[in-house]
């Protein structure tokens, strides 16, 4: 017994030290099972050493991994036992220094997080799975009670079958281990030449994307920060796998603005974006956008969710909402709506997205930094006669962030910090701009319009602006970008250039 996680296990012990057991321990584990009156071997006793070198080296020794490792359906190593005076070690209760939780702490020294990097305790772990056939290695506390039980009711043996298991979720905590530690080494490296991720199992789902597909929520070992995957859910059924990728773009999205803001999502995509001085206003603007695409939709707000907005929240059909919380009767009056789901995602304070953004492609990865802009106006180039008036700036911006949010090729059309159009995902430009311009009807008068990559030709410029638009925020870069500044200048509408482009596919 060797264990970090001290968890349960003096009640383990106590049990197999009644049946019987004869416990070999290490270090805190061994003054922790004294002190409980516990009888204990001290591995020093066994080895012959006294623990080294800080602890470093206390369990490296062969009358330990002899006694792990021999096959005792083999007569020559139980021979070698026998002569070497090692006695066989049935069962293995090790969990591992807590090294990402060590290195989760802010201002935590590398040589603090060397220190938990365990050795003794891998290499046990290890020569126990491999022996799987002889040996029962036992790596969660939550584990304690099924394994006692099982050697209750069968004279003290564990089955074939649960080693197997055992063996199985050891290995898997070591590999979440070094994988854990190689992050870490190699955390100075953006892109490192071998790319390992330690991910935990959150929950299961019910299905995938459709219902014959199976599916797992898994949560990043080691990310830190406001994160859908550990978000506690409050209230509703279960999330499925698709409430998941929506909740994601709903949050992500909500994540751009200072303001109070309410990000509305359908099939991963905003259909309803908008800020106000007051969250419930938001939420009316941004269901304005497009009430149809609304119902049985997934929404955001990046503020505590409070009475008022809660009830304009009821009236309508909606999968899951997400905020960092809930005042209590708000919260009352949501989960008193029939199969709403409720996430309270917790503090926004630190926005930035660090890491990486990952897209599994068939038998690979890709891997990319997150598309953070700072939406720096220095940067941006006013490229038409007319220049975009003061209050148009704010909309400008606006529309540009919910841009970068939107399946591209994307289209939106805002006015007042809301948007009043959301063209999406076509595989043409003014295509997109037509479906924005029809979402947005009459309200399109005097909006402002972002789209996320340059205009290939001015088909979709003109179709804007003769729906009213009088800005266009874009990248700029195409071969006929004087085409598309000829059309606003013809129009006396202004055109900005950012030299940043936002695709998302």
């Amino acid at each position: 017994m060797s264990v970090s996680d001290k968890a349960d296990v003096v009640r383990l012990a106590r049990e197999l030290s009644d049946m019987g057991v004869e416990i070999i321990s290490t270090g805190g584990t061994y003054k922790l099972l004294r002190n409980e009156g516990i009888n204990a071997v001290p591995v020093a006793d066994v080895t012959g050493f006294p623990e080294m070198l800080d602890g470093r080296v206390k369990t490296l020794h062969p009358m330990v991994h002899g006694g792990i490792l021999a096959d005792r359906s083999n007569r020559d190593h139980m021979r070698q036992l026998e002569f070497q005076k090692i006695p066989p070690i049935d069962l293995v209760v090790v969990n591992l220094y807590p090294f990402a939780k060590t290195v989760e702490k802010k201002g935590v020294t590398r040589a603090e997080a060397i220190e938990q990097i365990d050795i003794g305790g891998p290499t046990m772990l290890r020569a126990a799975a491999k022996n799987h056939a002889h040996v029962a290695v036992v790596v969660n506390h939550l584990r304690y009670q099924s394994i006692i039980q099982e050697m209750k009711e069968k004279n003290g043996e564990i089955s074939e079958a649960t080693c197997r298991e055992l063996a199985i979720e050891a290995f898997a905590h070591t590999a979440d281990y070094d994988a854990n530690i190689h992050a870490y080494l190699s955390g100075r490296q953006k892109f490192p030449d071998t790319l390992t991720l330690s991910l935990r199992k959150m929950s299961g789902l019910r299905y995938g994307e459709n219902p014959h597909q199976e599916a797992a929520l898994y949560s990043e070992v080691g990310s830190d920060g406001a994160s859908l995957s550990r978000a506690p859910q409050v209230s509703g059924p279960a999330l499925s796998f698709n409430n998941i990728l929506d909740g994601e773009s709903a949050w992500s999205t909500a994540l751009e603005f200072d303001e109070p803001a309410c990000v509305i999502i359908k099939h991963n995509n905003p259909c309803g974006v908008a800020v106000a001085e007051h969250l419930s206003v938001a939420h009316e603007r941004a269901f304005d956008c497009d009430p149809v695409s609304a119902f049985g939709s997934v929404i955001a707000f990046n503020r505590v969710v409070d009475k008022k907005t809660a009830q304009a929240l009821t009236g309508n059909f909606i999968e899951l909402v997400l905020a960092p919380s809930y005042d209590p009767d708000a919260l009352e009056l949501l989960r008193s709506k029939e199969g709403l789901r409720l996430l309270e995602i917790g503090r926004i304070e630190e926005r930035e997205r660090t890491g990486r953004d990952y897209r599994h492609i068939s038998g690979g990865m890709l891997a990319q930094d997150y598309d953070t802009d700072p939406y720096d106006l220095s940067t941006m180039n006013v490229v038409t006669k007319a220049s975009p008036a003061e209050g148009q700036w704010d909309d400008l911006i606006f529309a540009m962030k919910v841009a970068k949010h939107v399946k591209s090729n994307a289209i939106v059309l805002v006015k007042d910090a809301a948007t009043v159009g959301v063209g999406a995902g076509q595989m043409s430009r003014v295509d997109s701009a037509a479906i924005a311009v029809e979402k947005a009807g009459k309200k399109a008068a005097g909006c402002v319009v972002a789209s996320d990559a340059f205009f290939p030709f001015p088909d979709a410029v003109e179709k804007v602006i003769e729906a009213g638009a009088v800005a266009i925020i874009q990248p700029g870069g195409s071969k006929k970008d004087d085409e598309a500044v000829a059309v606003c200048d013809k129009n006396k509408v202004a055109m900005v250039f950012t030299g940043r482009r936002h695709f998302r596919h």
